[in-house]
């Protein structure tokens, strides 16, 4: 295969220096665009020189943006708190995701930057993609529609359920490639095999929104289908996404992604799992400093498919499931540092319940093959690590749901 088929442009084997140059002088045009066109970060920002955020380090010092940050603006600033630069006569669409918030598109080419990700995932021009993300309101569907017509590839707008329906339009349209999470991909080719109808054409397929754990990937390829992830949200677009090679997740070229301390501000070191901040470089909806409150970390080097550019080991959880037991914060990260700690540990969920006005804490995790003896010595990691007393069980890695939820708060409150 030539570089050119295999890569979507050359921005993606740039040398890590030169992206790194040409990134930091696009935030600092970025910036110097957004405080002098879009209110919010014109008030924000008054008494800061954009042109003096340079490097990744002048980034760091500025203040993160979350979503309850943005509901907020929005309602002081209807429709999407003065962070849009243009008009809203000048814009596409206006989505209303869950939460009463808003977003914007654009009538430019990939505007939600997708079409790099499913390139890796085997999309090629004249390919027939079926997508089966939602095209109501929210913009799920159009973030990867917009991709693939930039491609140049047909899409067929198949939405979310009416699963025989689809089934059917697959066995007459015959797409090439599957768009939407993977556990509905696994019902489609389940029911299809049920029903005898022959979805063979279905190679490749890109998945998101929710966990793929290796078992269900495998099962996915063993049912004809070799999916990759893409990880991206409403406010972004594309943030990251797999290659064929399956080492983590590569970061798009139109976003400078930071892994911060989970909920806070302060980058943490390469490797350490912390909480996903982007900022967008996306002209109309410039997002400075967003934190997404997902969990992830950065991974060392490069990616051994040819792409250059940082790499996180994808979605890891969320960083807002933070409890309080026995009058202390329990935090997600704590619970990975744990884990960490024993290098046996591959899924770990603390389960915290009361008894008798009693809260009680066990860390649930999954070692295979481990001795015993792992047991106590994580319990000691728990005090370690945490300060407080509880309890470890070792269990088997299926009895763990695959949500992401690095803690289960099982309290009653009745």
């Amino acid at each position: 295969m030539s570089s050119a088929d295999e890569f979507y442009d050359d921005l993606e084997i740039r040398d890590p220096q030169q992206r790194e140059d040409e990134l930091m002088a696009a935030l600092s045009a970025q910036m110097t665009h957004a405080k002098a066109n879009a209110p919010h970060y014109g008030e924000v920002f008054a008494d800061l020189d954009p042109a003096s955020i340079n490097s990744r380090d002048a980034l760091a010092a500025l203040p993160t943006t979350r979503k309850s940050d943005l509901a907020a603006l929005q309602k002081k600033n209807p429709p999407l708190g003065g962070i849009n630069t243009v008009p809203l006569s000048e814009l596409s669409h206006i989505f209303a995701s869950p939460g009463g918030l808003y977003e914007p598109d654009a009538p430019r080419k990939d505007y939600w930057r997708y079409a790099r990700a499913l390139w890796a995932a085997g999309v090629r021009p004249g390919n027939i993609v079926h997508n089966t993300f939602s095209y109501h309101l929210t913009p799920a569907a159009m973030l990867v529609e917009s991709g693939c017509r930039a491609i140049g590839c047909p899409v067929v707008p198949g939405g979310v359920g009416n699963t025989e329906i689809q089934i059917q339009l697959m066995a007459d349209l015959k797409p090439d490639f599957f768009i939407g999470t993977p556990s509905f991909l696994r019902i489609v080719l389940t029911k299809a095999k049920e029903l005898g109808h022959d979805l063979s054409n279905l190679k490749n397929g890109l998945v998101g929104a929710e966990a793929l754990p290796p078992s269900l990937r495998q099962e996915l390829s063993d049912l004809g289908v070799s999916v990759l992830q893409g990880y991206g949200t409403a406010d972004l677009g594309n943030v990251a996404y797999e290659s064929k090679a399956i080492e983590g997740m590569i970061i798009d070229e139109g976003v400078i992604v930071e892994i911060v301390e989970p909920l806070g501000t302060k980058p943490v070191a390469i490797g350490e799992v912390g909480e996903v901040v982007v900022t967008t470089l996306n002209p109309t909806y410039p997002l400075v400093r967003f934190a997404t409150g997902d969990l992830s970390a950065i991974l060392p080097g490069t990616s051994p498919c040819g792409r250059t550019n940082m790499r996180i080991r994808g979605w890891m959880g969320r960083a807002d499931q933070s409890t309080k037991f026995k009058g202390m914060f329990v935090h997600p990260s704590g619970i990975m540092q744990i884990a960490g700690r024993h290098p046996e540990i591959v899924k770990a969920r603390m389960v915290i319940t009361s008894q008798d006005n009693n809260d009680f804490m066990t860390l649930k995790f999954a070692a295979p093959g481990a001795d015993p003896s792992l047991v106590k010595a994580v319990e000691d990691s728990i005090q370690t690590v945490l300060k407080l007393r509880g309890s470890a069980e070792l269990v088997e890695a299926d009895s763990l749901p695959d949500d992401g939820l690095a803690i289960e708060d099982a309290r009653s409150y009745e």
